[in-house]
């Protein structure tokens, strides 16, 4: 076979290297990140080896692509606009901006603009663990207009986060009370467990609450929260470090779940 050319691509994520034909059929693909040339032929195994050769790092695996496990093909067979995991942090609010700017003013600022900045630092901080065996569905939204700000999914279980904006205000929290800077002080944490407890039934798996405060200057706890850990952003990346719960197929499976619009309809 001759004509062979690769073509980087980048799919999920990842950087696969494609090998095509003269008339752009694939022959084969090399995953780098799993260390894999993937051949959907044999007889072409030879020349895909050789045009990959200047790419090939390390040891690599040659065979037929890897049967796909459930969760995958839950992925693969979902439809586009029931996909979740596009969602960027903040997307329902994002969306009501974008059809509702409302009026800027210098000193009544739109308190969504407030929240939503809080939404962004929050999911910016969980995002960058994904690539440590963690996956977070952004702004999942449930029936009556209540939403999950944040689900993470990873190795130390299931995370339910509501992030508040806290910038420079101090923050006093007496279960299930939380006072922010002069506001009056709000049920929230009762609020964030009913989140996490929904969750949990729309996903059959425990789900634990989180509030992830973004950039508050001063945290006090009076009375201790039930069940619910308070966490500054910078803190956010600590979670990665807890383990033991789910295996990285169940992580998989559970992500392929909470990224199905559907499986919010239930809740």
């Amino acid at each position: 076979m001759s004509g062979l050319r690769v073509v980087p691509a980048f799919r999920h994520g990842r950087e696969r290297l494609y090998v095509c034909r003269p008339d752009g059929s694939n022959v084969a693909w090399y995953d780098r990140e799993a260390g894999r040339v993937n051949l959907l032929g044999e007889d072409s195994k030879d020349d895909v080896l050789e045009v990959l050769g200047p790419f090939l790092s390390g040891q690599v695996a040659v065979g037929p692509p890897p049967v796909p496990s459930p969760a995958e093909l839950a992925r693969l067979t979902l439809h586009p606009d029931d996909d979740l995991a596009p969602n960027r942090p903040g997307e329902a609010l994002l969306i009501a901006l974008d059809r509702a700017p409302g009026h800027t003013h210098r000193l009544r600022p739109d308190p969504r603009r407030r929240a939503l900045a809080a939404e962004q630092t929050v999911g910016e901080a969980l995002d960058r663990l994904e690539g440590i065996g963690w996956h977070t569905v952004h702004s999942v939204t449930l029936p009556g207009g209540d939403r999950v700000h944040h689900l993470l999914i990873g190795p130390g279980g299931l995370f339910a986060v509501h992030a508040l904006y806290a910038r420079k205000a101090r923050v006093q929290v007496a279960d299930p009370m939380v006072a922010l800077g002069r506001h009056e002080a709000e049920p929230l944490l009762r609020r964030v467990r009913t989140d996490a407890d929904r969750a949990s039934h729309a996903l059959t798996a425990e789900v634990r609450p989180v509030l992830a405060l973004a950039g508050p200057a001063e945290l006090t706890v009076t009375v201790e929260p039930r069940g619910v850990r308070i966490l500054q952003d910078l803190e956010l990346a600590g979670l990665a470090r807890l383990g033991g719960v789910l295996k990285p197929a169940d992580v998989e499976a559970l992500h392929a779940m909470a990224r199905d619009r559907n499986t919010w309809a239930r809740v």
